[in-house]
């Protein structure tokens, strides 16, 4: 629900459903905006599900000695008491005029039923927060990018995802840095790393992508930089067997599939799939075979087999980069 007006609101029930927390948050945020820039004077309360009774929606919703305009922000709807589900129908199939009723409920089969009766009525507007999946997430960040009136390249999305994770919370405010950042400038995978690749998953990952890539040179120096930034030896042997995992499911995989029912078969998300199929054509069963040892053997060095865990990851690069040099 993206910039609503005050006649979306105002006089209706906004139902907010989904466990997608910051999303239900930008919901309410944006409610109550339109609510503000109608009537800088009304009032805003918030209660929750389980507080929620007809005579305290009444006391909510009642004109106050400033302003008859209020909005009024229902927490936990799932946990309204069974007694008060009858009062809350009725209050939405004729909603106070001067008023936007926000409830929030956080998904689950809890409360289900009154979610059933409320979506009947006219007065009811659902917004869903639902949790995205992977291949959404690059959707997400070009749509917040262009929100700040900026734009951003695919390569440079996947990389932010990389460097920064899949929490919506983080993922937005790197976007609104990026923009303030970068102002009118399109926003490239060389700008992202440069802000957003210190993070030792993505450090870690850096050195794995490019060891099966059989880039010797730049993946020692992805080591070493690792290294010196304190990232745990553990997570690099991490990365490396998460690399030879997707590689062994594509290898092994149906041919034919679509991207789609690919990344679900490996294990990763649609936007990952290209990569693994370029990193592919240099390996075969017999070569990821050799590398899943390797990898193993390795990450039983760095948890204690071996005296020098960077020695042990050295020897993890080279032995990798030698196997698809020798496709």
């Amino acid at each position: 629900m993206a910039g609503p007006r005050a006649s979306d609101v105002l006089g209706r029930v906004t139902l907010v459903t989904g466990k997608e927390e910051f999303l239900s948050e930008r919901t309410v945020t944006a409610v109550k905006r339109a609510v503000r820039e109608h009537d800088p004077e009304a009032e805003v309360s918030e209660t929750t599900g389980s507080e929620l009774s007809l005579a305290t929606l009444g006391e909510l919703s009642a004109p106050s000695l400033f302003s008859s305009t209020r909005c009024v922000v229902v927490l936990g709807l799932e946990n309204l008491p069974d007694e008060s589900v009858a009062g809350l129908v009725d209050y939405a199939t004729a909603p106070v005029e001067d008023v936007a009723l926000v409830l929030l409920h956080s998904g689950g089969q809890k409360g289900s039923g009154t979610l059933t009766k409320l979506r009947k009525l006219p007065g009811v507007t659902e917004v869903k927060s639902t949790e995205l999946r992977p291949s959404e997430l690059p959707g997400f960040v070009a749509a917040e990018v262009r929100s700040h009136r900026g734009s951003i390249e695919r390569d440079a999305a996947d990389a932010l995802i990389t460097g920064v994770g899949a929490d919506l919370r983080a993922l937005a405010a790197a976007c609104d840095q990026l923009v303030n950042d970068f102002p009118g400038e399109t926003l490239t995978a060389e700008r992202v790393k440069r802000y957003f690749g210190g993070r030792a998953e993505a450090k870690s990952f850096a050195v794995a992508d490019a060891a099966f890539w059989g880039r010797r040179t730049t993946a020692l120096e992805e080591l070493r930089w690792a290294m010196d930034a304190g990232v745990a030896p553990v997570l690099v042997t991490s990365a490396f067997a998460g690399g030879v995992r997707g590689l062994a499911r594509f290898v092994s995989a149906p041919r034919g599939m679509r991207d789609n029912d690919l990344a679900r078969e490996v294990g990763v998300p649609p936007w990952k799939v290209r990569t693994i199929r370029d990193q592919a054509r240099g390996w075969d069963p017999q070569a990821l075979g050799l590398a899943v040892r390797a990898v193993a053997e390795a990450d039983a060095q760095v948890k204690g087999a071996a005296s020098d865990a960077s020695y042990a990851l050295e020897r993890l690069v080279l032995r990798v980069t030698a196997l698809r040099e020798q496709r």
